[in-house]
Order: C-alpha cells, then structure tokens, then sequence
C-alpha cells in the first residue's frame, strides 16, 4: 500500500522545462502567498508526499538484459514480481520456461515468483511500486497503451539515459507528462551491469529519493547477499551524473580505438569526473560528494567495462565505422549517443565548460573527424 499526506514543492527552471525539485535556496514567500500555495497543491494530485508501506508490491517494464536482472534481484527475495514483457517470444518463453531467450538467457526464474504478461494496465494495477527499465528511447512507445493513472503509484526509474526528443531525464518526464510528484519518483542506480547482477556478482545499488524512508523500503526489496545498498535524497545529481558517464564512456572508446593508451584513459576519465561535477555544481548547487559509487563507480565501470555498450560505440568508432554503421552493428542502445545531445543542448544555457561531452556531440552528430578532436582535446585536459 502507499500512504500520502499532502506537501509543498518549491520551484525552479533548469533547461528550457519548469522545475520543482527543492531549491535550498529559494526565498520563503510572504505569509499570503505561502498558504494559497499550500491550498493550491493539496488540490493537485501531482504534489503529493507518498509514504510506502511494508507490504508494497513491485512491477517491472522491460524485458531487457537490464529488466529481467532486476526482477531477478526483486524475485530472488521471494517476491512475486509483476513483470510487463511486450515481446511474444520472450513473454511465452518466460511463462513456459522461467527463462528470458533474448537477454540473460542462462538466468532461471521460479515462475512461482513472477507474473509476466503483455497487459500493461494489468502489471501497473496490480503494484504499488512500478519499476521502469526499458531503454530511455522506448520509454514513450512501452508506456502509450498505458491508460491506468499512476497517482497512487511509486515510480522507480532504473534507466541511465535521456528521453530523446524531450531533452529530459526520465524522472523529469514522467513528472511532467503523468503530472506526478518529484516525492513520489525515485531512482536505483550504480556500478551494476546487469550480466554480472545476474550471476550474482559482488554489487553496489544506491537508491534515491527525496524521502529517506521510501528509499529504504525500496532498497527492502532489492537486499540479498550479493548486494550492497546505499542511499541518497540527490535525485537530481545522481540521475544527471548516470547520463553524463554514458557520453564519458563513449569518449573513452573513441580514445582506445584510435589508439590511445591507458596513461591518456587515466588522463580522460580524471577530467570527465571533473567536468561531470562542475556541471552538476554549476547547474543545480547542492551538497554532494561525487566521489561515491553512485557517480564516480558508475562512470569508472562504464569507461572499463567490456559489457559498456557506450564504449563499445566509441570504439567503434575510434576504428573507423562511421556513426551511423556503428549504431546498426549494436545489438542493444547506448544510450550516450541520445544524452550527448541533450546535454549539448541543456548546457547551452548554462554554459558548463564541457570539452569532452563537447568533442563526443561533435563526433556523433556534426560528422567531425574523431581522431582530428581527439587530438584537439589532449590539448585541453590537466
């Protein structure tokens, strides 16, 4: 069940959207204007505070490698897991054989303990929290034949990208488009790709809300031996940094695959930690430490990482495919190209001095020669 009491949510702009997430520094309104504001958002279903209780049920949307790890996790904790899967192939495999043919195929779930089906409305009726953990580009097409209101749902972001067209991050658009809560939104994020969750692989989660107490109830269902949870209210910075680390890795794979060695990687991957907290500092000041797993693990492990998809698109690239033959040789979306460019095109108003995300928009979208900006860039790094 989820429990809700009404609140307040101060105001702010970022990018060229309205924003709400809490501006400590924001000036408290006159007395007059603070209760009409107060009146104002107890009337409207998408300022509400949710609390969520012990006995929540968890549903997830996608049937991706990401998708089927996480219900993996969820299951694996003797929870029954709704489980919206649109794919024919994969939904019969799953209720015949407990097992997903096209991503983690070697994962066996009981099928006591998931309940897959092609009903959108059905999977989001029947939980109260509703993990979403498709590709950030499919985000619209897998929630439009959506007709059941989220407004007494907990919304759960697992997606490190950007909702192309939109220039939003998923938190934001689904705050937006579903007129819900920053309070009732959160995100499960970290240095966790999903090949090794599922094989049980040591692993860290940090899970993020502006509410402490729903994070931990959210963090409840993904315990289990081989994970390691944390928790953070920085829903902003963390959802931001996971999307900056996917056009850092990129960077990086363009770097190997012209050549470069790991002394230059080192060099690259310091100066993308640097230029992924000057951006966050200077777009919405706040009291981080970037250096925690949630930023600084998840862009080391995208920047290394055989299974990186964003760095398998810049080597790619780096050995001479162009963009688009590069796309059509991946198997699953990096979901960096999408993010550099609307971090191009959000930091157009504040002006971040960004060269690297810079250099990767360049590359992937203007046609630039990569090994021209590569060494156009070595002349900019510390």
């Amino acid at each position: 069940m989820l429990y809700f009491q009404s609140n307040t949510y101060p105001q702010r702009r970022f990018g060229s959207r309205r924003m709400t997430y809490p501006d400590k520094g924001t000036k408290k309104p006159r007395k007059f204007l603070y209760f009409i504001l107060i009146f104002f958002n107890y009337i409207c279903a998408g300022k509400t505070e949710y609390k969520i209780g012990t006995e929540a049920r968890c549903a997830v949307i996608g049937y991706g490698s990401w998708a089927t790890a996480i219900v993996g996790l969820l299951a694996a904790a003797g929870q029954r897991v709704g489980w919206y899967v649109r794919n024919p192939e994969v939904l019969e495999s799953l209720l015949a054989e407990g097992r997903n043919p096209r991503y983690l195929s070697d994962l066996e779930f009981d099928r006591d303990c998931i309940a897959p089906s092609s009903d959108l409305d059905a999977v989001v009726r029947g939980a109260d929290i509703v993990i979403l953990a498709t590709p950030s580009a499919y985000l619209k097409d897998f929630l439009s034949p959506l007709t059941v209101p989220l407004r007494d749902k907990f919304i759960v972001s697992a997606i490190k990208g950007i909702v192309p067209g939109d220039y939003q991050t998923v938190v934001e658009y689904i705050h937006d488009r579903y007129e819900l809560s920053y309070k009732q939104i959160g995100l499960v994020t970290g240095p966790s790709h999903a090949e090794e969750v599922s094989r049980g692989k040591l692993s860290y989660l940090t899970v993020v809300c502006t509410d402490p107490e729903n994070a931990r109830r959210i963090g409840e269902k993904f315990a289990g031996d081989n994970v390691r949870l944390s928790y953070s209210t920085d829903l902003y910075g963390i959802e931001y940094g996971a999307i900056l680390k996917n056009i850092y890795a990129l960077s990086v794979g363009i770097a190997v695959g012209l050549g470069y060695g790991d002394n230059f990687l080192a060099v690259l991957i310091a100066n993308s930690a640097g230029e992924m907290t000057r951006f966050l500092e200077e777009s919405y000041p706040d009291e981080r430490n970037t250096q925690v797993s949630a930023y600084l693990g998840d862009l080391l492990v995208t920047c290394y990482s055989v299974y990186s998809r964003n760095r398998r698109l810049g080597l790619l690239i780096g050995h001479g495919c162009t963009v688009k033959s590069a796309l059509n040789e991946m198997t699953m979306v990096a979901e960096g190209y999408f993010a550099a460019d609307c971090i191009r095109h959000i930091n157009s108003r504040h002006r971040v001095d960004m060269p690297i995300a810079d250099m990767v928009y360049r590359v992937l979208y203007e046609g630039a020669s990569p090994r021209k900006c590569m060494k156009e860039l070595t002349t900019k790094l510390i």
